[in-house]
């Protein structure tokens, strides 16, 4: 009985409600939901802009980490913009893995959250799809307006000069597909 009394007394002093987090920040739940999903870091992105590129917008890593400047990417690189509400993005989501767990080392790939109202369900979907690459995240749609985006999924392949070299919109319909595409045009074999 008096540790149910403790226990009262220790919610109704501190509150239910989690700690406050700055605007922003993804909060301990979320960082700790991305480290059990598998999801690394988003990678750095020093380079200049080039013409043709991907845009110069920055984006926040999907649960927390260091923010990603989409326009210093280098390649080859896989980006895939997706959201866990998109059923095509459902569908591509186990040719994707395979195709990651084949690349991996020679590929690098980043997927972006696109206009998704909860992080926490792109954390899950993307961990429960075996999805172990960097995701960046972008709730605003800040890139509607610079990729020309049709709705998603959209996957593009850029070079090692940042170039967009291959567009791939709607969903992918085998890992084949994205292996003859990276092959075609990154010039590398997986």
């Amino acid at each position: 009985m008096r540790a149910a009394v403790a226990a009262l007394a220790f919610v109704l002093l501190t509150g239910c409600a989690p700690a406050a987090t700055a605007p922003g920040t993804p909060s301990p739940e979320l960082v700790a939901s991305k480290a059990a999903a598998g999801l690394p870091d988003c990678p750095t992105s020093a380079e200049a802009s080039v013409q043709g590129g991907l845009p110069d917008v920055t984006l926040p890593c999907l649960g927390g980490g260091r923010e990603v400047r989409l326009s210093g990417l280098r390649g080859p690189l896989v980006v895939n913009l997706w959201a866990q509400w998109c059923a095509p993005c459902r569908v591509e989501s186990p040719f994707l893995r395979a195709f990651w767990q084949r690349a991996r080392g020679k590929v690098a790939m980043l997927g972006i959250d696109y206009d998704d109202p909860d992080p926490a369900l792109a954390v899950e979907f993307a961990g429960l799809v075996g999805w172990t690459y960097p995701h960046a995240t972008d709730r605003t749609r800040t890139l509607a307006g610079a990729l020309s985006l049709p709705g998603i999924p959209v996957t593009l392949l850029v070079d090692a000069q940042g170039r967009i070299v291959k567009r791939f919109e709607g969903p992918l319909t085998s890992e084949a597909e994205l292996t003859a595409a990276v092959s075609t045009y990154l010039g590398v074999a997986v």
